[in-house]
Parts: C-alpha cells; sequence; structure tokens
C-alpha cells in the first residue's frame, strides 16, 4: 500500500486560487463519496481550510489512485480547469505524507504557527470521512496517530502562547493600522468559529465598539450575549458598514458579499472616513478590486503574512522542539505501517519471482523442445530454485528489520519487487544477464 497527499496551501497558492478549491462540510462528504465509490479498494481524507486544500489517501502500490486521477478530480468537481492550479500543487508519498499531516496537525506547517484551529479542522475532516465511509484501517491510525501527535507538541512546548491564530494576526495588523483602536467602531462579520475569535482578540486590545452581523440573528445574539457586545441582523450589514471604522469579515459564503461595484454604491452614503477591511474569509467575502475604492483599504488573508512571519521567528525554538516530537511519532507510524506492509510485499516478490522462472521455462522450452520429456522435472527443479532464492532472500529481510527496524526492511523488500517487476516485464536483455 502507499500513502499520498496532493494539495495546495498558502505557501504554494495564492488565495484566488485556494478559494476556487475550497470545500464546505457537505461538499467535502460528497467528494469523499464520489471518490469512493470511483476508487472503491483506497481509502480517502479530504482537508479543507482557509489556508489549505489536501487530499489524503491510501491505495495499491501497483495500479493504484495516481497523483493525476486526484488532480483531474478537483479540477471536475470544481469545475476548474487543470492548468489554472496544476503548477501550484504539491504530492507527497509515503513517509514523507505521513511527516507533512502531521505537522500539519500540530500547527508547525500553518500561517500563524501555534495556533489551536487547525486541530479542530483536521479531525472534523476526518469526521467528516467516517460520515462518507471514505477512510480505513491505514488512515484511521494515521490520523489517530496525528491527534495525538499535535496534542503532545501543544503539551510540551510554548509554541501556542501570545497571537497564535489568523483572528489574532488580523485584530494585530488592525491595530498597527489604526492608532485608536480602542475607540475605533468595529463590525466583525460572521459568527461562526472564526468570528468567536475575533471578538475575543478585539476585547483583549481594549476595543469597546464591537457589533457582529450574522445570516443567522439567533446566532450573532449568542455571541453577543457571551461577550458583552452588539449584535445586528444580516439585513443591516451594509449600513453598519457604512458607519464602521474597522470591518474583519469571516462569513462562510462561496460568492463574494460585496463587489466593487455595489459596495461603491453603499459607501457613497457614507458618512465617515476611511473604512479599514480586513477579510480572513475563504472564499473571501469582499471583492479584491474594492481596495480601489478611495478611502477604502482592504487586506486579504495572505497579506497577514508579515504579521504571521514575525510570529514565526518568535517561536523557532518551539518550532524546532515540535518538529523533534514529529518526526518520533512519523518513525512510530512508519514501523507499523512497514510492518503492515512487508507481508503482501514479500508475497508479491515470492510471485515475481515464480514468474521470471516461468518465462524463462516456457522460453527455453519453445519451438522444438516444446514436447521434450524432461519438461516436468525442469519445471519442478526451478520452482525449487526459486523457493530457495526467496527463502534466503526473506532472511537477510529479518536480518535488516532486526538490525535496523520495519521501515528499511519494507524498503529493501520494495527494491527487490521494482527489480524483479523490471525483468518480469522488461527487456531481453536484463533478463539474459
Amino acid at each position: 500500500m502507499r500513502i499520498k497527499v496532493l494539495g495546495l496551501n498558502h505557501k504554494s497558492a495564492p488565495v484566488e486560487i485556494r478559494e476556487r478549491l475550497a470545500f464546505d462540510a457537505d461538499e467535502m462528504v460528497r467528494a469523499l463519496r464520489r471518490l469512493k465509490s470511483r476508487f472503491g479498494q483506497a481509502e480517502f481524507v479530504l482537508l479543507s481550510t482557509c489556508n489549505r486544500v489536501e487530499v489524503y489517501w491510501v491505495s495499491a502500490r501497483a495500479g493504484g489512485v495516481a497523483a493525476e486521477d486526484v488532480a483531474k478530480f478537483l479540477a471536475e468537481y470544481h469545475d476548474v480547469p487543470l492548468k489554472q492550479f496544476q503548477e501550484f500543487l504539491y504530492v507527497h508519498q509515503d513517509e514523507d505524507s505521513v511527516r507533512h499531516l502531521l505537522t500539519v496537525a500540530s500547527s508547525l506547517d500553518s500561517m500563524v504557527v501555534g495556533e489551536a484551529q487547525i486541530i479542530g479542522q483536521v479531525k472534523e475532516s476526518y469526521r467528516l470521512a467516517c460520515v462518507a465511509k471514505s477512510t480505513g484501517k491505514v488512515l484511521n491510525r494515521l490520523f489517530h496517530a496525528a491527534f495525538s501527535t499535535s496534542k503532545r507538541v501543544h503539551t510540551t512546548t510554548s509554541i501556542s502562547t501570545g497571537r497564535v491564530s489568523v483572528a489574532g494576526v488580523a485584530v494585530e495588523l488592525a491595530r498597527q493600522l489604526f492608532a485608536h483602536i480602542s475607540s475605533a467602531k468595529v463590525v466583525v462579520i460572521g459568527a461562526g468559529e472564526m468570528g468567536e475569535l475575533l471578538v475575543q482578540h478585539l476585547l483583549q486590545v481594549k476595543c469597546k465598539d464591537i457589533t457582529v452581523v450574522n445570516r443567522s440573528y439567533e446566532r450573532a445574539k449568542g455571541m453577543a450575549k457571551r461577550h458583552g457586545i452588539t449584535a445586528r441582523p444580516w439585513e443591516q450589514l451594509t449600513e453598519q458598514l457604512n458607519g464602521a471604522d474597522i470591518a474583519i469579515a469571516s462569513a462562510a459564503v462561496q460568492d463574494y458579499l460585496f463587489t466593487e461595484g455595489n459596495f461603491k454604491k453603499s459607501v457613497d452614503r457614507r458618512g465617515k472616513g476611511a473604512l479599514l477591511i480586513i477579510d480572513v474569509a475563504v472564499p473571501r467575502n469582499f471583492e479584491p478590486s474594492v481596495n480601489q475604492i478611495e478611502d477604502i483599504y482592504l487586506y486579504s488573508i495572505d497579506e497577514l503574512s508579515e504579521a504571521a512571519e514575525q510570529n514565526l521567528k518568535a517561536r523557532e525554538d518551539d518550532i524546532a522542539k515540535g518538529m523533534g516530537i514529529v518526526a518520533e511519532s512519523v518513525s512510530d507510524f512508519m514501523d507499523w505501517f512497514s510492518a503492515r506492509d512487508i507481508g503482501p510485499l514479500i508475497g508479491e516478490m515470492r510471485e515475481r519471482f515464480r514468474q521470471i522462472g516461468q518465462d524463462e521455462l516456457q522460453r527455453f522450452f519453445a519451438g522444438v523442445r516444446q514436447e521434450a520429456s524432461c519438461k516436468e522435472v525442469a519445471e519442478s527443479m526451478v520452482n525449487r530454485i526459486v523457493n530457495k532464492l526467496v527463502h534466503c532472500v526473506i532472511k537477510n529481510v529479518n536480518t535488516v528489520a532486526e538490525d535496523h527496524g520495519p521501515s528499511e526492511a519494507a524498503k529493501l523488500v520494495d527494491s527487490i519487487v521494482q527489480q524483479a517487476n523490471k525483468v518480469s516485464f522488461g527487456s531481453e536483455n536484463e533478463t539474459e544477464t
């Protein structure tokens, strides 16, 4: 079996690409069911956040699901031509895939290193895969290894101290750009988890005038009551923005809430000066060209990177310690995976050796020797030779497993299988040597 991941993130792709490939919860379940229907023997988990879209899967080593298959699926599902995002994709395999997931789950690959939201998103992605019945034994164990690794990283390092969320960095940017943030009128668009975090961080910097606007007014009122702020119904969003100094947007929508055209009409009635908008939603809530409107200053999630870079430098020691924990967990998982995988690999190796023997017998007993009386004896002799050779190889594999671990043993057997495949399906020259 092979473990693979294909995806793109804030490091490899701009937000205008990420938002076109993003999934909400319902879409994730539908997409996973389609993948499982198309590739029935494989396992799949789909992770989609504001900073990444990744597909994790496990399939057979030979003839399994290829990265090209998954990339084409993403293009097909979202109706986005593959050529428009192919250059931004990365693909990892086996140990690199395991290391990648554990690094992601531990928030060591996040825009804001140490943020706690990613582990919740990883757990939710796994839960949705269970709902879709697209996961299996290998990904079950891998994702639980990711959960435990994340917990260990966060409890044994100081990585989660300070402003360690996109929401925290967004508020820090607002504080830097708006000298008197404590007296500013702030509108928070969206009352989900991100909206709640934004309100918490705004209160920490002494903001006194915060209004939350959400599609579900009841949910907005619930948040307002918890934090002692104001809630307004969705229909009043434009009115609230016209009276605001700062707007931070995190609403979960598929299309822009505001384009340049309709927002310009709205702010023409605005009686205040400049408006700072920080759009942390993916897909975005504001069309980028809104930034061209006079006195409107729009920042997207990707423009938080400078503040995030400062966060990264401040946590270099914790990152190194966290990566050490990840390395230990990767080694433990790969030992389990290799030990699980080595039996089928040995079976495949045995079959390839047997096939090579049969091919040589068939080549030898061709033409005038086809009815030779010694054919049966020769077949028996070749089978004994093949079995003895396999036995010798297995003894060496066991030695490697004892001395260097199951992972190295599996690599050895896999290498032998690949070479045997070349001999079995390759040129006559390789067979004759």
